[in-house]
């Protein structure tokens, strides 16, 4: 399993990505931290391919971050497909490391967020949202990166009491 942990340094206000051992991350796990955690199977055969739990609702702001780390691992991110109810503007691209990402928005409400490689290698990832306690969004993305898991994203928001809006 890749853990990535985002923060930003304290002094200069940059990005700041950290690896996290897979038993580092109960610590790591905290409000204002985003967080994504990828299973690591070669075969694929869970709905989810990881987790994904941004600080805010400003996708201009998450999701840079988010595609620096994942090239890393996956190699260049060419579109990003998002629900449109789950944040709060959607651009139709961005310029992220030099890169032109492609983001395609879709009323869809499932709680997932989808990441193209290439011309068509597609992964899941299910989004926490930003105001999930530190346990709730600790069991959704254990649940979410558990190797062969049928669940889907909406199910597993539900079952961990990630899924409703604070009031």
């Amino acid at each position: 399993m890749v853990d990535l942990d985002f923060g930003f340094d304290s002094d200069s206000g940059s990005p700041r990505v950290t690896r996290l051992l897979p038993d580092a991350v109960h610590q790591a796990v905290r409000p204002g931290t985003a967080v994504v955690r990828l299973e690591t199977t070669h075969d694929r055969r869970g709905v989810l391919d990881g987790v994904w739990w941004p600080r805010s609702r400003d996708i201009a702001a998450e999701l840079p971050s988010l595609i620096t780390a994942l090239t890393e691992y996956l190699g260049p991110v060419t579109r990003v497909g998002l629900d449109t109810g789950a944040w709060e503007a959607l651009p139709t691209r961005m310029t992220i490391d030099g890169r032109v990402v492609h983001l395609d928005s879709f009323p869809v409400g499932d709680g997932t967020v989808l990441i193209t490689r290439g011309e068509k290698d597609l992964f899941s990832l299910l989004v926490v949202p930003p105001h999930a306690t530190p346990d709730a969004a600790r069991a959704a993305m254990a649940e979410a990166v558990r190797a062969g898991s049928g669940r889907q994203a909406e199910q597993i928001l539900i079952d961990t009491g990630t899924g409703a809006r604070p009031a």
